[in-house]
């Protein structure tokens, strides 16, 4: 190219200072231009970088897009229009991928390639050439040196042809070492261009190549879908201020008619009147706890009635907790640390007692009447408003202060007659229906035929008055057929002992012991009828499993109040929605008489399922023994007979022995005349010795007889 300096390589064996000069301009041309296409190369890399990241971020932009079907979204994804749009949008993705990546190739093939070649081989060949040049100077030089401090006088034919040859050699070499220096930067001034421009040349062709590919694949195939979809934007756009709208207005008018809610008093009761009927209610309380002997604290927390349960449950919390039961409980006004709107409720055995304060008196009236309801368990039945309309005058007596626990049950308990009766029919179970539940039909529930235990008689629950009549009649009989004096049996000895606090609902005879329906139906008619005879009393008990047996365990007096053996027991369930509710069936052993299966109900404060779990623990554990019980004894009989064995062997062996015995009298007895002795005695054989051979014959034959 016209214009370009260069090296004049005729002049490199004189080596002139002006030659040295151009040189020393060429070499910092070459510095600049290596520190220029340094950067230059940083830049492209960049360029490469970025669009390699481009293509990996579509490629990752398609894959989210066909997922989207497997994602489950909590508030619903199954949008099928939705799905069908974002697989297009996937699909059109999918080819922008593919073009990136024919794009990131085309540029490391005619971008980064040339001025990589560029940087790495020509510069550094240019920078190696001029360390190898710099060396072949000094070289020289030193050989220059050497030949020009040859002696004149002591001239040396030998040193001077080794100081020849070195000149020779040094600048041979000095001199074409000069000579590729000069040509490489000549050459360099070349390459310089070509570096600059085909990088970009190949950048720019490579765009051009992706836009084309773009319009050619895109602008075809997909106008009308993304006219289509920018339309379908708009639209949900357009809902979505529609739905704005909507929202404001719908804040507009709650903010003008809740302003009367914003105060925590009502500033107008007759405008809100109290709700007496409820059943259910939720809302924001305060609880009162203790935190040293005299001091308490409030806290407030979200309460809402579940059933016969109150729950609360605190801000972020995924689900409530148990506060109390309220089946059976108390509920009353009361005055608590000089506090305003302040109720009382009390368990239905009195050990616990829960103060909480609500924000209004209407609140405070409210929470009273629902628990009241609750107390009833009017929400069991299926008009649980209209029967509960129709006893609020006993809710609102709850709003003063009630007469206390004991007094209140103590009017519950029904008489000693109602008791005497109650084992042998339903319908002198406790008071009379109320009004309110006599639109409940009885024959529905129960069936006629079959009576219903709703209490334990225990033998130390009897009032002064009837102890004097079981000092007469001797020990009283339990309804549920065993004795009512603790067992003798102990199971000290069982390894299984454990204990938990159940309520007795009732029990009832069935049919069947085998059926897995039986425990759930007997739960439903049992709950049914204390509905209907407003039976709300319970009697707490310590339930006992051990190996062998399940025991009622009075938590007072800690006797003993029923015993039933673990091998009559058929079958424990618990509730499949209530969790504390489980019962169990009762076989008699041996099927004495036309004795039925019974049935018993109880009520837990924990999980039933974990009672019946220990009640099947301990029947494996007993069935375990039981197997290992009859082991040993068929041990002990295999070890009797085979002792009974030996002895009769032994016999036979001392009736061999006594008929040796006897066979050699014999012999000794038939022997003829009476031998004299050497001594000149004579042997005598008495009558008694031919008795005992004539018995010894017979007893012969017996033996023989025998054997």
């Amino acid at each position: 190219m016209p214009g370009i300096e260069k090296l004049p390589i005729e002049e490199t064996l004189e080596d002139s200072p002006q030659t040295r000069s151009l040189l020393g301009v060429f070499e910092e041309d070459t510095t600049v231009m290596s520190n220029y296409c340094t950067q230059l190369y940083e830049a492209m890399q960049r360029i490469y970088d970025a669009q390699n990241e481009l293509s990996a971020a579509t490629h990752l932009t398609s894959r989210l897009l066909k997922e989207y079907d497997k994602q489950r979204f909590p508030l619903g994804g199954d949008d099928e229009v939705m799905s069908s749009t974002l697989q297009q949008f996937a699909k059109v993705i999918d080819e922008l991928s593919s073009c990136h990546a024919v794009l990131s190739t085309q540029l490391a093939d005619a971008m980064m390639f040339p001025i990589t070649q560029f940087k790495e081989r020509d510069l550094k060949e240019i920078l190696t050439l001029k360390e190898v040049f710099q060396i072949s100077s000094d070289d020289h030089d030193v050989a220059i040196n050497r030949y020009s401090r040859l002696s004149k006088k002591r001239d040396n034919d030998k040193l001077r042809a080794e100081a020849v040859e070195d000149v020779y050699t040094s600048r041979k070499k000095h001199h074409q070492t000069m000579m590729h220096y000069f040509c490489s930067l000549n050459t360099l001034q070349y390459k310089k261009k070509t570096a600059l421009l085909e990088p970009l040349l190949g950048y720019m062709q490579a765009q051009i190549s992706f836009f084309k590919l773009g319009s050619e694949n895109l602008t075809q195939q997909w106008e009308d879908f993304l006219g289509t979809m920018g339309n379908s934007v708009q639209n949900v756009r357009r809902e979505m201020e529609e739905e704005v709208g909507q929202m404001q207005e719908t804040i507009q008018d709650m903010e003008r008619s809740c302003d009367q809610l914003y105060a925590p008093c009502d500033p107008d009761p007759a405008h809100s009147p109290v709700s007496r009927n409820l059943t259910r209610k939720q809302g924001y309380l305060h609880i009162r706890s203790k935190t040293g002997l005299v001091s308490s604290s409030w806290e407030r927390q979200y309460f809402f009635t579940q059933g016969g349960n109150l729950m609360q449950q605190g801000r972020g919390e995924v689900a409530g907790g148990l506060v109390t039961d309220l089946d059976n409980s108390s509920v009353m006004a009361v005055d608590c640390d000089d506090r305003r709107f302040c109720f009382q409720v009390t368990s239905f055995d009195g050990k616990k007692v829960v103060t909480l304060q609500s924000e209004s008196r209407k609140d405070c009236e409210e929470w009273i009447a629902t628990i009241n309801n609750i107390s009833k368990r009017i929400y069991l039945s299926e008009n649980a408003e209209e029967l509960a309309a129709r006893v609020n005058q006993s809710a609102l007596e709850a709003v003063t202060p009630s007469p206390s626990f004991q007094q209140r049950h103590e009017s519950m308990r029904p008489s000693s007659k109602g008791r005497a009766g109650r084992a042998s029919s339903i319908s002198s179970v406790g008071s009379e229906p109320s009004p309110a539940l006599s639109v409940l039909s009885l024959d529905a529930l129960v069936a006629p035929d079959t009576p219903i235990q709703f209490d334990i008689i225990s033998p130390v629950s009897e009032e002064n008055a009837g102890q004097s009549k079981t000092a007469q009649s001797g020990r009283r009989s339990n309804p549920f057929g065993e004795s009512g004096d603790s067992t003798s049996e102990d199971s000290e000895d069982s390894i299984l002992h454990q204990l938990f606090i159940v309520r007795f609902l009732g029990s009832m005879e069935v049919r069947t012991a085998e059926s897995t329906d039986v425990i759930p139906e007997t739960m439903r008619q049992i709950l049914a009828a204390r509905a209907i005879h407003n039976i709300f009393r319970m009697t707490e008990s310590h339930l006992l499993v051990t190996c062998d047996c399940l025991k009622l365990i009075d938590p007072q007096t800690q006797v003993t109040r029923l015993r039933f053996p673990l091998t009559c027991v058929a079958q424990c369930s618990s509730h499949q929605d209530n969790r504390r509710l489980f019962g169990f069936v009762l076989q008699p052993a041996g099927g004495q008489g036309d004795a039925r299966a019974v049935c018993y109900i109880f009520e837990s404060n924990n999980d039933g399922e974990k009672i019946c779990d220990s009640v099947g623990l301990a029947k494996q554990i007993a069935f375990h023994s039981e197997m290992d019980r009859k082991a040993v004894e068929k041990r002990k009989e295999h070890d009797k007979a085979k002792e009974k064995q030996q002895e009769e062997l032994s016999k036979q062996k001392q009736i061999e022995k006594d008929l040796e015995e006897q066979s050699r009298l014999i012999a000794a007895s038939s022997r003829p005349g009476n031998q004299p002795a050497a001594d000149g005695q004579v042997l005598v054989l008495s009558n008694s010795h031919s008795e005992d051979s004539d018995a010894g014959e017979e007893g012969k034959k017996r033996g023989e007889s025998e054997a």
